[in-house]
């Protein structure tokens, strides 16, 4: 029985491990959860997976979420970052599953790695933020790091067909939201619900912002960059409308592997909790016949500049990417909030870019120190939006 305690549990991710746990509870069992302010989803999931520790928001959605248990449940209750990393460091788990939505994962991903728990990672911000720091820790502590996102998990499946000095290209697809063929004067007028209606996947609010600007195939490139150890010249990117071919591999040989699936987080999220064995899941399997036409094109960096955005960070390197992150949060929060239009998002994090630098990646003190100065300089930019 493998144990598991699940950062993010009432979130896109979240949910899909938990149903994939519910398939193969023979083979898996919860023994902590981490939320945040969703205390009735929190509860029910606590009724049926009977956790040893539950942590949420703060001491009053804990307060909410003990009056929604019975007096039967005998699991302790904790709240804020505290409670979050005690759940990711619990000694009774061996591995950690870091769905947390954005720069809040970062602190109990480490933790939990200095606590020696193997991480299923999706995450993102985790590796964008402080890359180097934390693949250096889970070197260190010899544990194993494995990618929930479907594209890392593609490429994580597709560079077993080879050896790592083998590796010419790592291609990472984009589905292009569901703006792909809007011009740029219709995203003036974009409505959140506009944004956040996905073609391919079921994803939270955040990703769906991100997926329909492209800055979430931005921070997949820089995750990528330290997931696997690549530069940053030897990334790619492809559109790919369909979301049939989830990543590909070249080879210096000219080979190409590609890790092909219907869009159903279930799969990746399944591979990393039962790597190196496969699950038998219960999914609508893959019909090439039906799949129609693939289409491959090239990325519109006019359009979509937030890509090149993610690039630059990257190259420039040091606490850049933590900054790119941060403004980026703090901007598609607005947006969602109706305080900055569709075009605002990339504007914003564009010259949070320009205005904050400066800092060493090595450093957590730094990375944490430019995250917080980027929020500011960010939101005083979408305050001028409103004036």
């Amino acid at each position: 029985m493998k144990t598991l305690a699940l950062l993010g549990s009432t979130g896109s991710i979240g949910t899909g491990v938990l149903d994939v746990v519910r398939q193969f509870s023979g083979q898996y069992t919860i023994v902590g959860l981490a939320a945040g302010r969703n205390v009735d989803l929190l509860s029910r999931q606590v009724l049926e997976f009977s956790p040893e520790l539950v942590s949420v928001l703060d001491e009053e959605h804990a307060g909410l979420l003990k009056a929604l248990l019975p007096a039967s449940y005998h699991g302790r209750i904790v709240w804020g970052t505290e409670g979050t990393v005690q759940v990711a460091t619990l000694d009774s788990a061996a591995m950690t599953i870091s769905a947390i939505v954005g720069a809040a994962g970062l602190l109990p991903t480490l933790a939990a790695i200095e606590a020696g728990k193997d991480i299923g990672l999706a995450n993102k911000e985790t590796l964008v933020m402080a890359g180097k720091l934390v693949m250096s820790a889970a070197r260190r502590k010899g544990i194993q790091l494995l990618p929930v996102d479907s594209e890392h998990s593609a490429i994580f499946q597709a560079l077993e067909a080879g050896r790592k000095e083998d590796v010419a290209k790592i291609i990472l697809t984009a589905s292009g939201g569901p703006f792909l063929h809007k011009k740029a004067e219709e995203l003036q007028q974009v409505t959140p619900d506009q944004a956040l209606a996905h073609p391919n996947w079921s994803m939270g609010r955040k990703i769906s912002i991100d997926s329909a600007t492209l800055m979430n195939k931005g921070l997949e490139v820089i995750e990528a960059r330290w997931l696997f150890d690549v530069s940053v010249d030897s990334i790619e990117v492809v559109v790919h409308p369909q979301s049939i071919v989830h990543s590909l591999v070249e080879f210096q040989d000219g080979s190409v592997v590609a890790q092909l699936g219907i869009p159903d987080m279930r799969i990746p999220i399944a591979y990393a909790l039962s790597y190196p064995k496969r699950l038998p899941l219960a999914l609508k399997p893959l019909q090439l016949s039906q799949c129609g036409n693939l289409q491959f094109l090239d990325p519109d960096y006019a359009r979509f500049p937030a890509l090149a955005l993610a690039f630059d960070a990257l190259r420039q390197g040091g606490v850049m990417p933590a900054v790119l992150n941060a403004a980026n949060e703090v901007a598609v929060e607005a947006f969602l909030a109706g305080r900055l239009p569709f075009p605002g998002i990339v504007a914003t994090v564009a010259k949070v870019l320009e205005k904050v630098h400066g800092g060493s990646e090595d450093s957590l003190a730094d990375i944490l120190a430019a995250d917080t100065n980027a929020r500011t300089e960010a939101e005083r930019l979408v305050s001028q939006f409103n004036q």
